[in-house]
């Protein structure tokens, strides 16, 4: 949303970048059009948070009116900002005050009616990249090493093979020298930023 890319940086870094919010506004544009969940070989899906008490079915996913900012609650909020917990049942109302909690019944139930075999979310900080949990039916990916220059985390990207198996390419920041903190003296921007901006991708 407009409203999380200001508050995490992305805002400033494009205004930094490019000496004007046109960029930014741009892309949360772009942002409105891509797509909320993905389903990958049959019965993989992509989402980035998690499960909705409102959906059941992947049919009602593809009715929702994706061209337009997420709102703050409801199905598409759900799907983006909900996540799983172990020591939960059901829906619980989420602590974060968007979204819901949900535990592995959820996640089963879900699997089961939709003839899906795993469930991959991101939205919450791994310390080690990524975490497996509900007996190997949901996996959670963290692409953001050293989230927020503190954590200390390192972060993986997944990889999925054409028979649908899954590895995590874990990996750890870039070296303090290739990179410029959100923040910092303008100057010139590191070289590795100069060339391709490969750290972002």
């Amino acid at each position: 949303s407009r409203q999380i890319t200001q508050v995490y940086g992305f805002y400033a870094e494009c205004c930094r970048k490019f000496g004007t919010a046109a960029v930014w506004q741009q892309v949360t544009e772009l942002f409105d059009h891509l797509p909320i969940a993905a389903v990958v070989g049959g019965s993989l899906l992509a989402v980035h948070g998690g499960l909705s008490p409102s959906i059941q079915h992947l049919d009602q996913v593809r009715l929702l009116d994706r061209f337009a900012e997420i709102p703050h609650d409801g199905p598409l909020a759900d799907l983006m900002w909900s996540d799983p917990d172990p020591e939960k049942a059901g829906f619980v109302v989420s602590p974060r005050g968007a979204g819901y909690v949900f535990g592995h019944d959820v996640v089963w139930k879900f699997l089961r009616l939709n003839a899906l075999a795993h469930i991959v979310r991101a939205h919450q900080l791994c310390m080690c990249g990524y975490q497996v949990l509900f007996d190997d039916s949901l996996s959670t990916v963290w692409s953001a090493p050293n989230y927020c220059y503190r954590f200390g985390n390192t972060a993986s990207a997944l990889e999925v093979s054409e028979g649908l198996g899954r590895f995590f390419n874990v990996f750890g920041p870039a070296p303090e020298s290739e990179r410029q903190r959100p923040g910092a003296e303008a100057g010139r921007a590191p070289e590795a930023e100069r060339r391709d901006d490969r750290y972002f991708t």
